[in-house]
């Protein structure tokens, strides 16, 4: 949801820049080979951080109930084909409309790229903080299930 929020603002920022028509350059921003080639493994590098999510998939579907005849793969196939495409929809978005306002000038985060208005950046990089503070909890949950098992034994368990 913050993550939409936060890609929507970037989006109609990026195309009320751009529709203002200033000089931009969509030229190659590196003039060297090692230049050229390390901009090439960044854009690689941002493509495989947006999608790093599938490391909770395993964890998620082991939640759901399964049985034979109702395997929990089928809804959860269904599940990631969508959230993949919602992920694949709002990078795109932005990555186009912020390479066309910008061109070759925009900055990997394109808030930082844009000006103004202040409150909508700001509103939009609180919705990045609260998308990662709840994230948090998701991706370190293999960090607290020993603990918490530890925790259920010395508690519950008779000795």
């Amino acid at each position: 949801m913050h993550a939409c929020s936060y890609s929507m603002v970037a989006f109609i920022m990026s195309c009320v820049e751009g529709a203002k028509g200033h000089p931009r350059s969509y030229a190659v921003r590196s003039h060297t080979p090692a230049g050229i080639t390390f901009d090439a493994f960044n854009a690689l590098g941002t493509i495989a951080f947006a999608f790093a999510g599938h490391s909770v998939v395993s964890e998620i579907q082991a939640t759901m109930p399964s049985t034979e005849e109702k395997p929990s793969k089928i809804p959860m196939w269904r599940g990631v084909v969508v959230a993949y495409g919602i992920v694949i929809f709002c990078y795109l978005t932005v990555a186009v409309s912020g390479f066309w306002a910008f061109g070759n000038a925009v900055e990997d985060d394109v808030l930082i790229t844009l000006e103004h208005p202040f409150w909508l950046i700001a509103i939009a990089n609180l919705m990045v903080f609260v998308h990662v503070v709840g994230s948090f909890q998701v991706y370190m949950l293999r960090s607290f299930i020993p603990s918490y098992i530890h925790t259920y034994i010395r508690t519950y368990v008779p000795t």
